[in-house]
């Protein structure tokens, strides 16, 4: 299927629909987009929470009405998400540790961090510019499944020192096992936040779990106040959110933004450029992995390109406004759809009821416990691990990809997100190598003894290809000829380099071919070469992935060259039959270009025949010289001859259409063609041209049936010499057929 957007199969939705949906969505955004917003400014302090609130609803509120809007993937709802909250905690958190040498204030890493997300919705934009959101997919699911699974650890360390309201820098191993330093009114509320989560599908699914968690954290937030009177105080409470902290205008924002970009030195910059990378290609991910869902759940397909420009205009939007980023979010697009929108307008909408919610609740707002935020995170968190990789241990074939995703998870854990992202990189390169590896090279292999050209040959010939066939060997290869593949392909053949004579090795199936392959091929070569042999290619392939020209190649390389060089045939067939030639000629010694006209007795056809026989025989047939391109008969034409090679080839062609032929046979000297006319006296079914000048004999039914009237005995042979002539060919066509279709 094409990359672009289809209409989806349901009916479409009403402007009045669209407008509960959005609403719908917008709850369920709503909180994750205030904890996640928490999550990142607090990693500063705690008194940026309320900041860290309105950064989450601003951002939430450009996505929706912008990568919506520009995006077009019908349902899709974009909203801040975990991978954006973790990369930017986790680059605030390395700065602040002065991690490369300098510590930054908090002061200083809002401009920062302002900048990561600036570059990154740029990065997103640029993929779906030049198409890269085909290539993004194609990320090893190990990889992204290590990654998730390692930000969702992360987000579950950051988030218990809140639930249990552990004073600042507090180290959790010590808080964990200190329960007298516990704020136990936050952890109440979490618990119930968590537990109303885990438990609402139990009971209902049309109102979403988050909304329902969050709304039992709040009421069991209120529910302690009379025995803590202090919870009713706003400023100064460390257990809920407190006022929003707005910076001004949004042209106020805008302008201020850029004052501190401008401020940044270099030395800063690049110590953003690999989180600004990684922030980019997660949320890259994270976007098309919603929509793939997205179009299994409403049978549409999305243009991916045309989201990540969107999702990198709504992270751009967000940049200005002084939102965090984030991407398509499962969750609530989820809730949009299942609600009934279809069409982008439920996005927009969900966005401008995000912003209405800033107008209008902001004073509620500000009263969301932190408990609850975390225990929506800690739920959020736990969803987002992986926990089906503990499977992959039950198997051998799944042991190394277990190794995969925990050496991410690991790596994200005791080092940092933007180290994992590295380590994944190398870890997809790895993969890719073991898929290639463990991926046959060769694809099919057979000796001249099991596989013939299309030449039909003498039965002596015949008994000579089938007694020392062995001395060629064909291989059919496939996918990537690189380092990582070709010392399966040489174990593989090493045993008849040493004893074969001939390899012939077709490559229409060969993907890319790089230098260590030509250099293996060139040990082939020489090694046949020491007993006379030769190394051959077929199957040439001329436009790759990268349009890479392998024929080109090997001549560059100098494999290929007049004289001793490696030799390429323009067809599998022509090969064979070179190869056929070879071995005939060894035992034989017969040379090229010494045929003569055959006599009829020297015709296998009618060998044994009486010389009685023969001479009735003779009366009956006439000569035919043709030369070389000349047609015997074509397709479609009547007839009822049998023709006789005396000397030269001829060649068997079907005709396609568009003017192509199809090669289906090539009769040397002593073979014979139009034996089905001959017998069922019906229309030709092929051309036959002269490859070469050919002289035949002709021999017609007509004149045939006259001399089988006189001579009865001699009609039963004759028929019976051509039906066990068939029957011979029909065995080897079955006997190439059963090579072709061995698994």
């Amino acid at each position: 299927m094409s990359d672009q957007s289809v209409h989806t199969r349901f009916e479409p939705s009403s402007w009045m629909d669209e407008v509960w949906d959005g609403l719908a969505a917008m709850l369920v955004a709503l909180p994750s987009s205030v904890a996640f917003g928490i999550l990142v400014f607090t990693s500063l302090g705690q008194e940026y929470a309320g900041q860290g609130a309105m950064a989450g609803l601003l951002g939430a509120a450009a996505l929706g009405m912008v990568a919506s809007f520009c995006g077009r993937t019908g349902g899709l709802i974009s909203a801040p998400c975990a991978p954006a909250a973790a990369v930017l905690t986790a680059l605030s958190a390395e700065l602040m540790a002065g991690k490369h040498g300098t510590r930054f204030e908090p002061a200083a890493i809002m401009p920062l961090m302002a900048l990561t997300v600036l570059i990154a919705a740029l990065l997103q934009t640029l993929y779906g510019i030049v198409g890269g959101g085909r290539l993004i997919k194609y990320i090893p699911y190990q990889v992204v499944s290590g990654y998730l699974s390692g930000v969702g650890l992360l987000i579950a360390i950051s988030q218990l020192p809140k639930l249990l309201g552990l004073p600042k820098g507090t180290p959790l191993a010590q808080g964990l096992f200190s329960p007298e330093i516990w704020k136990w009114q936050g952890l109440a509320v979490g618990i119930v936040t968590m537990a109303v989560m885990a438990l609402a599908p139990l009971f209902t699914k049309k109102i979403p779990a988050v909304i329902l968690g969050l709304c039992g954290g709040i009421l069991a937030y209120f529910a302690l106040t009379p025995f803590y009177p202090a919870l009713l105080e706003l400023r100064g409470n460390p257990l809920i959110i407190g006022p929003l902290q707005a910076l001004g205008s949004f042209l106020e924002v805008v302008s201020g933004r850029a004052h501190s970009l401008l401020h940044i030195d270099m030395a800063s910059i690049t110590r953003i450029l690999v989180p600004a990378l990684t922030l980019s290609v997660l949320l890259s991910i994270d976007t098309l992995k919603t929509c793939v869902g997205l179009d299994a759940l409403t049978r549409s397909r999305h243009n991916s390109n045309r989201e990540l420009i969107g999702q990198g205009l709504g992270n751009l939007a967000s940049f200005l406004a002084g939102g965090i980023p984030g991407a398509g979010t499962m969750g609530p697009t989820l809730v949009n759809v299942t609600s009934g929108g279809r069409t982008y307008r439920s996005g927009v909408i969900e966005g401008v009821f995000v912003v209405l919610a800033l107008l209008l609740l902001s004073g509620l707002i500000a009263w969301v416990p932190i408990g609850a935020l975390a225990g929506i995170l800690l739920v959020i968190a736990w969803r987002m691990f992986d926990k089906s990789m503990f499977h992959l241990l039950g198997y051998p074939a799944g042991r190394l990809d277990f190794c995969v995703i925990a050496g991410v998870v690991l790596v994200a854990l005791t080092v940092d997100l933007i180290a994992a992202s590295g380590v994944g990189v190398a870890l997809a390169i790895l993969l890719f190598i073991r898929d290639q590896v463990h991926s046959p090279v060769i694809r099919r292999k057979c000796y001249l003894n099991q596989i013939s050209s299309k030449t039909r040959r003498f039965d002596v010939e015949r008994e000579i290809l089938n007694r020392d066939g062995e001395q060629a060997v064909f291989c059919e290869l496939q996918g990537n000829l690189f380092f990582g593949t070709t010392d399966q392909l040489f174990t593989q053949l090493e045993p008849d380099l040493r004893t074969r004579r001939y390899l012939l090795l077709d490559m229409r199936y060969v993907q890319s071919i790089d230098y260590t392959a030509v250099h293996l091929f060139e040990q082939m070569h020489a090694q046949l070469a020491e007993r006379g042999g030769q190394l051959l290619f077929s199957g040439m392939p001329s436009g790759l992935l990268k349009q890479q020209n392998i024929e080109r190649y090997l001549e560059q390389m100098g494999l290929v060259r007049e004289g001793d060089g490696a030799k390429i045939t323009e067809t599998r067939d022509s090969a064979l039959e070179w190869m056929e030639e070879r071995i005939l000629e060894a035992v034989s010694a017969r040379g090229p270009g010494e045929e003569r006209p055959l006599d009829l007795k020297e015709f296998g056809l009618f060998r044994k025949f009486s010389d009685t026989a023969l001479a009735n025989l003779e009366t009956c047939v006439t000569e035919l010289t043709l030369a070389q391109g000349e047609k015997a008969f074509r397709q479609g034409d009547q007839g009822d001859e049998l023709f006789l090679v005396r000397r030269g080839t001829v060649q068997v062609m079907l005709p396609l259409e568009g003017g192509k032929r199809h090669h289906l046979a090539t009769i040397g000297q002593g073979g014979f063609f139009g034996e089905l006319a001959f017998l069922d006296r019906g229309i030709r079914s092929a051309d036959v041209e002269a490859k070469v000048p050919a002289d035949l004999y002709v021999l017609t039914r007509t004149r045939f049936n006259e001399l089988a009237k006189a001579d009865a005995t001699l009609g039963v042979q004759v028929f019976a010499r051509i039906s066990l002539a068939i029957a011979e060919r029909l065995r080897q066509a079955d006997a190439e057929l059963r090579v072709v279709e061995e698994r």
